[in-house]
């Protein structure tokens, strides 16, 4: 059973990404794992991320 220190607190941003606490691996769906030892880790849910999977704030660009 998960002990408090070995969960992980996630939140969801509405129009946004996903805060995840870190320090966190990703794993890829082609396999590929990118980690990041950063407190709090923008996992990106709207794929327009130049960074993907890791979120750049390109879900704040304006499109028309």
């Amino acid at each position: 059973m998960p002990t408090p220190r070995d969960s992980r607190r996630v939140t969801i941003v509405p129009g946004g990404p996903m805060l995840v606490e870190g320090p966190v691996e990703l794993v890829q769906p082609d396999g590929a794992v990118v980690t990041s030892d950063r407190f709090v880790v923008a996992v990106c849910t709207c794929r327009r991320s130049k960074l993907y999977p890791l979120c750049d704030t390109s879900h704040r660009e304006r499109r028309r």
